[in-house]
C-alpha cells in the first residue's frame, strides 16, 4: 500500500468518525468533491498545505495522518480491566471511570452545552481542566481520562468511544452546527446528570472551571491550554502525566501551596 493510500484511508476514517460527507469536507478544504474522493482512494497526491488543513479539521497531528494506526485503542468495561498507556496505546476504561465520565459530561452539557461556543473542542479542554484541577487540589482523580498532547491542546482519547455509547443509550444527542462559518460538532443532553454520583468537591471544581472558561471559543481555550505546564512539558502525541500539575504556575495553579521557609 502506498503512502497516499494510507493517508487516504486515514482521512476517510476520520471523516466517517466525524459524520462528515465528502461534499462537506470538500467545501471546508475549498476543493471539488472528486478531489476528496481521489485523496481517500490514494489516487491523488496530497499537498503539504492540505495535510495541515486536514490536521486542523480533524484535530489530529500531521504525524497521525502520515503514520495511521497509532491512535489509541479504547475498550469500555466488559469485566475487570485496567488502563495502560504505551507507545501503541490500549486504554481500558474501568466501570467507575466510565460512569463518572458520563455524569460529568452530562453535568457540563446541562450547564453550558447550549452556548453557541460550546463545541467538541471546547468540551475537550473543559474536561481536561476539570480533571487536572481536581488532581492538583485533592491528589485524586475525578474522571481520570487519558489526555494526549496535540497541536490544539489536550484531547481525551476515551471521549469518542464513550460518547458513541451515550448516543446509542439515548443520554445525549450529536448535532452539527456552524459557529462563525466554521463547522461545529455539538452535544445536547437528553437527561439530567445523576448528581448523587458526584461529590460536593467534584461539583465545586467543575463549576469553577465552567465559570472561568466556558465563555471561551475553541481557539481561545486551545491557546490557553498551551500555557499549562502539563501540556508544555509533554511531547507531541504522548499522554499528559497527571503528576505534572504540581509544577503549575499562575494563573493555572488552583492549589494554595505552603511556602518553604527554609
Amino acid at each position: 500500500m502506498s503512502i497516499y493510500e494510507k493517508i487516504g484511508r486515514r482521512v476517510k476514517e476520520l471523516r466517517d468518525k466525524a459524520d462528515m460527507s465528502q461534499d462537506a469536507l470538500a467545501k471546508i478544504m475549498k476543493l471539488p468533491r472528486p478531489a476528496v474522493s481521489q485523496i481517500e482512494s490514494g489516487a491523488r497526491k496530497i499537498a503539504t498545505d492540505e495535510l495541515v488543513t486536514l490536521s486542523q479539521i480533524f484535530h489530529v497531528t500531521i504525524d497521525d495522518l502520515l503514520n495511521p494506526g497509532k491512535e489509541p485503542e479504547v475498550r469500555l468495561p466488559e469485566g475487570k480491566e485496567e488502563k495502560t498507556v504505551k507507545q501503541q496505546m490500549r486504554i481500558s476504561v474501568p466501570q467507575k471511570n466510565l460512569q463518572k465520565f458520563k455524569e460529568v459530561l452530562l453535568y457540563i452539557l446541562n450547564k453550558v452545552g447550549a452556548k453557541e461556543n460550546i463545541g467538541e473542542t471546547v468540551i475537550y479542554k473543559l474536561l481536561y481542566f476539570i480533571d487536572f484541577d481536581f488532581y492538583e487540589k485533592y491528589e485524586e482523580q475525578l474522571v481520570g481520562a487519558t489526555y494526549i498532547k496535540n497541536k490544539y491542546g489536550p484531547t481525551p482519547v476515551e471521549f469518542v468511544k464513550i460518547v458513541e455509547k451515550m448516543i446509542k443509550d439515548g443520554a445525549i444527542e450529536k448535532v452539527k452546527s456552524e459557529y462563525f462559518k466554521l463547522q461545529q460538532t455539538k452535544y445536547l443532553p437528553r437527561r439530567k446528570p445523576d448528581i448523587a454520583k458526584l461529590t460536593s468537591s467534584e461539583i465545586e471544581v467543575i463549576d469553577d472551571v465552567l465559570n472561568r472558561l466556558s465563555d471561551m471559543n475553541a481557539s481561545q481555550i486551545s491557546a490557553y491550554s498551551h500555557g499549562d505546564v502539563p501540556w508544555v512539558t509533554t511531547n507531541d502525541g504522548d499522554a499528559i502525566e497527571y503528576e505534572s500539575v504540581f509544577y503549575r504556575t499562575p494563573p493555572y495553579s488552583v492549589r494554595a501551596y505552603a511556602e518553604d521557609n527554609g
